[in-house]
């Protein structure tokens, strides 16, 4: 295996726990290899007893598998899982947030931070907001739950799209009816002897998958900011320095803000910062990782520590005292690693446990007496540490500029889209990309997304990121004040005058939500349809499911969307003729598979000066 990856801090790591002798994701990843090609193409199943089963790509005769399936319906049917998975994942992350919502007025450890979004929101849903915050937010929290079963023709937030896109939907009777209504059916069609048409599945796929972006993944960012408060623009710092040697610190990964939110608020009481100097340390330093980290730098500026990739190396500084995870992107094999050092890993959800973790449950009702005593493990972790074992890589904090929601967004353009909208009419914007996803220890960790982001801000092209795409963009310094000089002439203009980076940090990989909602509001006051703007999505170093929901529901929307990773299609020369060709001419978006990142920025560049010509523009 080549170079892991591009930051100096997680090079220093690797090799630190090289000569510790600790196994990381990068040597299981070799231990694996060769890895299974039938796995790789998706050309192998397990749905049934009668298997498992396997087709050759490369056999003379059309196979097919015991049950008689062919290549296209494998592949297909395991697209339509993984789709399934993911919808499912950010989803059940957002019904979480809505039963928390639910219990504002009841409980003392969470309230609504933002009244206006809820008022508006409620209004959105047709509830009478006359009423009292706690009345509003429980009458919103039933009408969402509605959202997620089978009693509504259609999800709520679905009608934010233009009109010519919901006439797209709607032809194609893929408008999703209830997000876990469209998730189950999904599964089903997958059972043995249920949906073997595959582009029949593949359309079920698309209606799951607009059941996440504009059902669960919208429901959890929009909640998140009532409950914790709608991100506005500030300055933080991110890598491995940002940990203090003298200090408590506490890792908060995953990524759902509720166990998070406790756990800041928790920091800053008295007899906790009293018990940290009582153990010798200068107070309690917390730090992110992943998307849970991203959520708290968002709203509260909290420094982040890394991205997906830097879970166990973080562990490796000897200085991490507790790791706290909610779900989702947790390896396992940090609690392998913690057990060479004095780090307590800490699990916190009834759907999240670790072999070998210690277990404490957080609910609505005790998180703040919970959030206290993680951070009281923390400091007797503290008392543990072997000093011997303590390297916090010599690299300075990077800076970066964070909180851009799309209110944040609209205020900086002073509370119209009309600025954006004139800057991409003269061409000192050229167009807009959603730059999203994951760390993938197959590829070099973050060269995908830091080369394709310079490369598309030297072309005058602005960059939305989330996830741990957003994380290594503001590691390369794309989101530090200065950064607009990276910028193409017009983009730096626009970044000047606004005092704005060119790549703007919006969330959370649930927050590709919010990347939507832009999308939406713009295509209305353009009065055209989403698939008709300069915009593009790309995912370099994708790896989870949950990225192929999110994938899926750009392209439904309208996308042009470049994958860095091969997904697992390659099987069927039907469904990947569909996914990146076909598939255009139904929604007007498609899948492109391009590894190198300045050829994946040549596509994208492409596509919008096609758009552009397309408007006129």
């Amino acid at each position: 295996m080549g170079e892991k990856t591009i930051q100096k801090d997680a090079k220093i790591m690797i090799e630190k726990l090289k000569k510790e002798g600790i196994d990381l994701v990068w040597d299981r990843l070799e231990k694996q290899e060769p890895q299974c090609g039938f796995c790789a193409l998706g050309l192998s199943c397990r749905n049934c007893a009668m298997g498992p089963c396997r087709i050759n790509p490369f056999g003379d005769e059309p196979q097919k598998g015991v049950c008689g399936a062919d290549a296209d319906i494998i592949v297909a049917r395991n697209l339509a899982r993984a789709v399934a998975s993911g919808a499912a994942s950010h989803s059940d992350h957002g019904r979480d947030l809505v039963e928390v919502l639910a219990l504002v007025g009841k409980i003392k450890a969470y309230s609504v931070r933002d009244g206006e979004k809820l008022k508006r929101l409620a209004q959105e849903y047709g509830i009478d907001t006359s009423k009292s915050v706690e009345e509003i937010a429980h009458e919103l929290a039933e009408s969402m739950m509605e959202d997620f079963g089978s009693k509504k023709e259609r999800i709520q937030m679905i009608d934010r799209a233009p009109k010519r896109r919901l006439e797209i939907w709607e032809k194609l009777r893929i408008i999703p009816r209830g997000i876990d209504r469209e998730v189950v059916e999904l599964m089903h069609r997958t059972h043995m002897g249920v949906d073997n048409d595959p582009v029949n599945i593949l359309l079920q796929c698309m209606r799951a998958s607009l059941a996440d972006g504009f059902g669960g993944s919208m429901i959890a960012t929009e909640v998140s900011d009532i409950l914790f408060g709608t991100p506005q623009p500030k300055v933080s710092t991110i890598n491995l320095a940002t940990l203090k040697k003298n200090e408590v610190n506490v890792i908060l990964h995953g990524h759902n803000p509720i166990v998070s939110e406790a756990v800041v608020e928790a920091a800053s009481d008295e007899e906790i910062t009293r018990l940290a100097k009582e153990a010798g340390a200068d107070g309690i330093n917390l730090a992110g990782l992943c998307c849970t980290g991203n959520e708290v730098l968002m709203r509260k500026g909290i420094p982040m520590a890394g991205n997906h990739l830097l879970q166990e190396l973080v562990i490796g500084t000897g200085v991490v005292d507790v790791i706290i995870v909610d779900y989702q992107c947790i390896m396992p094999g940090i609690v392998d690693v913690a057990k060479c050092y004095h780090t307590a890993v800490v699990t916190t959800s009834p759907k999240a446990k670790f072999k070998g973790a210690i277990h404490i449950e957080f609910t609505p009702e005790n998180a703040d007496e919970k959030a206290r005593e993680v951070l009281k493990l923390a400091i007797e972790r503290f008392r543990k540490r072997n000093p011997d074992f303590i390297k916090i890589p010599d690299v300075k904090p990077m800076e970066l500029m964070t909180g851009f929601s799309v209110e944040a967004i609209v205020k900086a353009l002073g509370g119209t889209l009309q600025p954006l909208i004139d800057a991409i009419k003269e061409g000192s914007i050229k167009g807009v990309v959603g730059s999203v996803g994951c760390n993938n220890p197959k590829v070099r960790q973050d060269y995908g997304h830091t080369v394709l982001a310079k490369k598309l801000i030297e072309n005058d092209v602005l960059v939305l990121d989330t996830g741990c795409a957003a994380v290594a963009d503001a590691k390369a310094g794309l989101k530090r004040m200065g950064s607009a000089n990276l910028a193409g002439d017009g983009l730096k203009k626009v970044c000047e005058a606004l005092k704005i980076p060119p790549v703007l940090h919006v969330g959370s990989c649930v927050d590709n939500s919010r990347i939507l909602v832009a999308l939406c509001a713009l295509a209305n006051e353009l009065g055209v349809d989403i698939s008709d703007l300069p915009a593009a999505g790309a995912a370099m170093e994708w790896y989870s499911e949950k990225a192929i929901a999110i994938g899926t529901y750009f392209v439904s929307s309208g996308l042009l969307v470049v994958l860095g990773v091969p997904p697992p299609i390659h099987g069927s020369q039907l469904v990947l003729d569909v996914l990146t060709n076909k598939v255009e001419e139904l929604t007007g978006g498609k899948f492109v598979v391009e590894p190198d990142p300045e050829k994946a920025a040549e596509v994208i560049i492409k596509h919008i000066d096609k758009k552009r010509k397309k408007l006129g523009i």
